[in-house]
């Protein structure tokens, strides 16, 4: 029973607060965004539908989370359109079935970057406010409450950054299946896991043995080539063609370049985590809020780092794929704001009438 309530209030907790913000967080997203100018949320609903012909080879072979959707919104509209629904009608089934499954999964991620800077040190009040935060961003907002899929790949994210922190803190049976978990879904995710695999092999070589961990890539990589095979066949395409669009991406580079180094750009980046990047600088700018950061100034941080700027560089959007660092963050915020608590004069509660 101990362990029971332990595990619930470990897990259960962080993930219900975190699905709680997003439900709240991403409605008017879910509910108002104009989806006539994005291609993404388009073709992600055609996917659910099971479309694969009129889907750009960048979005095709990204199925687990549309195909998800796609049965939860054949029960979803049974219950009809709801009065004075802005949404094309039919729609309305698939894109609230897209907001469920997005706001379950970026919680399930959210719960993992909760426990990660527990990990690190911070305390159960500095972590959860620091999840809250981190949610609190635009592009969570953007990802849990539209038809895209960056909440599984945010998910991969999260379990790769738990199973090294968890490593790094003494190991135990969870690091190697978050690992194990993040080498089978990250194939399936996106294509540009191809960047993160690298830090997830060697950071995650504690967590995992080597057999291990290839043994849990061979089964993401076999479903990945299953899936693409199975795709191409309903769409028609040529299997070169997903070859032909990834060195595409590399022409995003200068782009990118030029855009980061622009004012705008600048803000763009600011503006993932926004003001909460305040309280991480000033930790930073002192020697003791540098000591209480140790746990994310080392080489694992520094690598996701990298792993992140290679995908603001072929993509070309900074401030989306910047949210990619929200699980090194949120344990770096959580941990500043320990800090800084600590450097605020106690209050003497026996004064209190």
């Amino acid at each position: 029973m101990a362990g029971q309530v332990g595990w619930l209030r470990r897990w259960l907790l962080p993930w219900a607060l975190a699905l709680g913000a997003l439900l709240n967080a991403a409605y008017p997203m879910y509910r108002h965004y104009d989806f006539s100018h994005s291609l993404d949320t388009r073709s992600y609903l055609r996917l659910a539908s099971g479309r694969f012909d009129s889907v750009s080879v960048t979005r095709r072979y990204r199925l687990l989370v549309p195909l998800a959707a796609g049965a939860l919104a054949r029960p979803l509209a049974k219950l009809g359109d709801p009065a004075g629904a802005v949404r094309p009608p039919g729609e309305w089934p698939a894109r609230l079935a897209f907001y469920l499954i997005n706001c379950l999964v970026l919680s399930a991620a959210g719960a993992l970057f909760y426990q990660a800077a527990r990990l690190a040190g911070a305390g159960e009040g500095a972590a959860g406010i620091a999840l809250l935060a981190v949610l609190s961003s635009r592009w969570a907002g953007y990802a849990a409450g539209l038809p895209l899929t960056d909440s599984l790949y945010l998910l991969v994210f999260g379990l790769g950054y738990y199973a090294v922190r968890r490593s790094q803190a003494g190991g135990g049976p969870g690091a190697g299946w978050a690992l194990a978990a993040a080498l089978l879904l990250g194939p399936l995710a996106k294509e540009s896991f191809v960047f993160l695999l690298p830090w997830l092999l060697w950071f995650g070589r504690r967590a995992l043995s080597w057999r291990g961990q290839a043994v849990a890539l061979v089964v993401g990589v076999a479903a990945l080539v299953a899936v693409h095979a199975w795709v191409d066949k309903a769409a028609g395409a040529p299997a070169s063609a997903s070859v032909h669009n990834a060195l595409a991406h590399v022409e995003n580079i200068t782009y990118s370049l030029r855009r980061g180094f622009s004012l705008k750009g600048a803000a763009e980046l600011f503006s993932v985590f926004g003001l909460f990047w305040l309280p991480v600088l000033v930790a930073g700018a002192r020697p003791a809020g540098r000591r209480a950061l140790t746990p994310v100034l080392g080489w694992p941080e520094a690598g996701l780092l990298a792993v992140v700027a290679v995908h603001q560089l072929l993509s070309g959007d900074l401030g989306r794929m910047g949210y990619l660092l929200a699980p090194a963050f949120t344990t770096a915020l959580a941990l500043s704001l320990g800090w800084l608590g600590r450097l605020l004069p106690a209050t003497d509660t026996s004064r209190v009438r």
